[in-house]
């Protein structure tokens, strides 16, 4: 028989916590010291903000990864919408994250130079906006993960008006753990996965990976019991030398992933080699449409091309060393003195997920 899931209030119980750090303090780890990187903003900003890190005992490890969408968008993109937008005088419609991300001109500066940009909260969104402008083109800047492209691709495939077309900037997550992992200079004995993607592809791709590397891996939900719980079973895992994919997040994420919206994304994408700030070209890591629907492709409609000599990061900006774990943002000359939430140098200092923004508003003293 069914059982109702605990209230949310279970995973936030700090008694549930302080059992579940001192099940962690009391594993063996025999000198071994653990470093395990997620991949997602809002497992940084759900870490951040509860102080989850002060849990850990002193021989594990959490660090940061490319985990956020909008900070793994490189320039050139980033740079394409804001010539829509000045150029062609396209609306581009955009999420509020990436407003204020640095590039040779951000889209706010855009906007105050006469560009039209509209913050939108999904794809259904500037479908919309393009019906209700009919005299208008409108593209949309379409951001994120495997969780987001599937939202993208619905859009797509429910026959939008001819004035809406798209510029695509959606990444997949194995591959970058590929790139990651090819990586010399990092090291990472595990991964913690994000709740939100793996509900949408589900775990079966991460596991030759995971074999492969010799790494497990661990799927978190984004309350701080969810969080804490991937880490016990990374460290267990990681101590038994057992390089499995472990489902921390039973309550929403299956082995199969959600089948309806893995069809809608292949339906209308094919994977592409792509750019991430930070980590340069990785093979089969983007999403393009595919050829019966390229007359949606912004690139195809307005006949325009990325600039190849845009900087990853403005001068003495570690964002790309950042979102690798190569380096802490406590660590960048800039972090909390000429880079802030409120002038920002990065787009690690920017989005809600970011990390640097994550680690300047929620400081441990």
């Amino acid at each position: 028989m069914a059982t109702d899931p605990p209230p949310l209030a279970t995973y936030r119980d700090p008694a549930v916590l302080q059992r579940l750090a001192q099940h962690l303090r009391q594993l063996p780890s025999n000198g071994r010291e653990l470093v395990f990187m997620h991949v997602c903003g809002t497992h940084e900003n759900a870490i951040a903000r509860g102080g989850l890190r002060s849990l850990l005992p002193p021989w594990v490890r959490i660090i940061a990864g490319p985990g956020c969408p909008v900070c793994v968008c490189p320039p050139s993109d980033i740079d394409l919408a804001v010539r829509l937008g000045l150029e062609h005088h396209a609306i581009i419609a955009t999420y509020g994250d990436m407003l204020h991300v640095p590039g040779r001109v951000s889209m706010a500066q855009a906007r105050a130079q006469g560009a039209e940009i509209q913050v939108v909260y999904g794809a259904a969104d500037a479908v919309r906006l393009a019906r209700d402008n009919p005299g208008r083109q409108v593209v949309l800047l379409a951001v994120g993960f495997e969780t987001t492209a599937c939202t993208t691709a619905a859009a797509v495939l429910a026959d939008p008006p001819d004035n809406f077309s798209i510029l695509t900037s959606h990444r997949l997550i194995p591959p970058a753990l590929i790139a990651l992992l090819k990586m010399p200079s990092l090291r990472t004995d595990g991964f913690l996965l994000p709740g939100h993607v793996l509900a949408v592809t589900g775990t079966a791709d991460y596991e030759p990976i995971a074999a492969e590397s010799g790494r497990p891996m661990a799927v978190a939900g984004f309350e701080p019991v969810d969080i804490l719980l991937g880490l016990v079973r990374l460290c267990e895992l990681a101590l038994a030398r057992d390089p499995t994919v472990d489902n921390s997040y039973p309550r929403v994420v299956r082995r199969e992933g959600n089948l309806r919206a893995l069809a809608i994304t292949d339906q209308a994408f094919v994977a592409a080699d792509a750019t991430w700030r930070g980590l340069g070209v990785i093979p089969d890591s983007g999403l393009v449409l595919r050829d019966n629907l390229r007359q949606l492709d912004a690139l195809q409609r307005f006949e325009i091309l990325p600039d190849p000599d845009l900087p990853d990061s403005l001068p003495g900006c570690q964002c790309g060393q950042v979102m690798v774990g190569l380096t802490e943002p406590e660590a960048c000359a800039l972090f909390g003195t000429s880079c802030t939430p409120d002038s920002p140098r990065g787009p690690c200092m920017v989005s809600f997920e970011g990390t640097c923004r994550n680690r300047y508003l929620y400081q441990e003293v």
